[in-house]
């Protein structure tokens, strides 16, 4: 089987390499369109789209079976989303409002599957709630002029520096860094 992640992100490469599944790279730069509202279903429909687009693609040159894996990551507050920070103040904002409370981190995934001349869609959702501890506002200013937070949804990366200010995580890690790989791990077995 051959697979395709419809995505660019150096964090989900990294975390399907864990899998032990040789992959390709084809992101998928189809315009996103969000009709839904709650998070979960927002990572779901942008999920499905990045798949939806790579497959389509990859399936009017190649009749062979393969899966195309989307995948798509909010942050959210009270069900609102909070993307990646259009500026440093926005990012300031953001992290001002997360410091000391509970969020949750939402990652949707979609698996496109081209098997045997049929096609089989598996698409779910990982939730993760995330509590930071109080942040003193010198250390979000600190943080924030590394530039870290500028290309990630909710204006932090778990994985980096910003990792000191987590009080504690129930769920997936790895989901809070933008692959849910063991329960994608699990879909691909259940797909085959």
């Amino acid at each position: 089987m051959k697979y395709i992640l419809a995505s660019a992100s150096p964090r989900r490469k990294e975390l399907l390499r864990k899998t032990g599944i040789s992959f390709e790279i084809m992101p998928s730069s189809k315009e996103e369109v969000i009709t839904e509202e709650l998070p979960a279903d927002v990572v779901t429909e942008l999920a499905y789209q990045k798949a939806a687009d790579i497959f389509s693609l990859y399936h009017k040159i190649h009749d062979e079976d393969f899966t195309v894996i989307g995948a798509d990551t909010v942050v959210s507050y009270k069900d609102e989303i909070l993307g990646k920070p259009a500026d440093e103040q926005e990012a300031l904002d953001m992290l001002s409002m997360l410091a000391d409370r509970t969020h949750q981190v939402y990652t949707g995934v979609s698996l496109l599957i081209w098997k045997n001349g049929r096609k089989i869609i598996r698409t779910f959702y990982e939730k993760t709630e995330v509590t930071f501890y109080p942040i003193m506002r010198e250390d979000l200013l600190s943080y924030i002029a590394t530039g870290d937070p500028m290309d990630k949804a909710g204006a932090y990366g778990i994985q980096g520096d910003f990792a000191i200010h987590v009080k504690s995580i129930n769920g997936d890690y790895n989901n809070v860094v933008g692959l849910p790989i063991g329960h994608l791990y699990q879909e691909l077995k259940l797909a085959f």
